[in-house]
């Protein structure tokens, strides 16, 4: 019987490690067997400091009221793998940013998992962690080393608008892909990800009829498996 295939797990912005594992445990369910989700890329890219108060349908929230906010783990403190505003240290996947801050070291983070935690058959993004995927699959395509993986599945993700990383897109991305998309999501248009989609040589497309969450229903779990299945050994 084949080992299970092991896939290095990138949340959204604004989660974490732990908060992305409570919100996979019906895809980890469903992959049991065939696949291992693992909780992450390190403490997953730069914290994000006070409590923020989203804004409806973005990923960039708006300022709550100053309160002092109560200690908590640092696994447990809101993450996001880069800021489209550098200054506001706020995220919006629809904008077009001159400039941007924390990609290096969002990099750095995952090149280091797979190294110390690894090997890693394949990555599995969400949101903003599926954009970085997308960014690692093109870097891996140019044979930097650090990035020794197979595929990757894509939930939910987007091309990045940040002007500094429009260099990712240039070429065609032939590191084979799953790009997941929900219908009705409200946060990442399902538009955005079929643009992200179109970046990749014969990218495999599953659309589900719900929002901005990793979907597990039976429908969805044969097409993981059938992805999956092209890569057991």
């Amino acid at each position: 019987m084949a080992r299970p295939l092991r896939l290095l797990g990138l949340h959204g912005y604004r989660q974490n490690q732990r908060s992305f594992h409570e919100r996979t445990g019906a895809l980890r369910k469903a992959l049991r067997g065939r696949a291992e989700l693992r909780r992450g890329a390190g403490r997953g890219g730069p914290s994000l400091g006070p409590p923020l108060e989203p804004g409806p349908g973005a990923l960039s929230p708006r300022r709550a009221p100053a309160l002092e906010p109560a200690p908590e783990p640092e696994d447990a403190a809101p993450r996001g793998w880069w800021f489209s505003r550098s200054r506001e240290e706020t995220f919006d996947a629809l904008e077009e940013a001159a400039a941007c801050k924390g990609l290096d070291e969002s990099l750095d983070t995952v090149a280091r998992a797979l190294a110390e935690q690894g090997p890693f058959d394949g990555l599995l993004g969400f949101s903003q962690g599926a954009a970085l995927a997308a960014m690692v699959c093109a870097l891996k395509q140019r044979g930097d080393a650090r990035f020794p993986f197979e595929f990757a599945i894509v939930v939910a993700g987007f091309r990045s608008r940040a002007a500094p990383h429009s260099g990712y897109y240039r070429e065609p991305i032939a590191v084979p892909t799953l790009h997941v998309l929900g219908d009705t999501d409200r946060v990442i248009p399902p538009g955005l990800s079929r643009e992200l989609a179109s970046h990749f040589v014969d990218p495999a497309v599953l659309t589900h009829p719900g929002g901005h969450f990793v979907p597990a229903a039976a429908p969805q779990k044969r097409a993981y498996l059938e992805f999956l299945g092209k890569f057991l050994k």
